[in-house]
């Protein structure tokens, strides 16, 4: 029992725990078509506020040429008249880009749901995005 915990095995199980938290739950993000539903329908299917609507290809094709993790970071923190999140504070960034990636491919997208490195590349473009948003407050 007490070689169980060598500095090797120690650093493993490290890793291991640190991978477990730093990629997606794919269990969370499962129904983009759900979260769709839940927090995004209101304004998407009707348009509210200039968003666009769902299977809208016209609309959609300037966004979607934007990007996977550009178009999902600005969504995430909030963009035009669209609020951070939807307008649902607890929505985890997982289940907004599941919801991100429904709307896109019925709007004549074909994207598939990020990997840990599209993950970190939407986190890196979030915090980026915040920042030039700071900036462009007033103080």
């Amino acid at each position: 029992m007490q070689g169980l915990f060598t500095s090797s095995a120690t650093s493993r199980l490290l890793l291991v725990l640190l991978g477990a938290l730093a990629a997606p739950n794919p269990a969370t993000a499962a129904n983009g078509a759900q979260v769709y539903q839940i927090t995004c329908a209101v304004c998407h299917t009707a348009g509210v506020a200039g968003a666009p609507k769902l299977g809208d290809r016209k609309a959609w094709a300037p966004l979607i040429e934007e990007g996977q993790e550009i178009l999902t970071a600005h969504g995430y923190v909030g963009v035009r008249g669209m609020p951070a999140k939807g307008g649902k504070p607890d929505l985890s960034i997982e289940d907004f880009a599941a919801a991100v990636v429904h709307l896109v491919n019925a709007s004549g997208g074909k994207w598939g749901q990020p990997d840990a490195k599209g993950f970190a590349a939407i986190r890196a473009e979030i915090v980026k995005r915040e920042k030039e948003l700071a900036g462009a407050r007033p103080k």
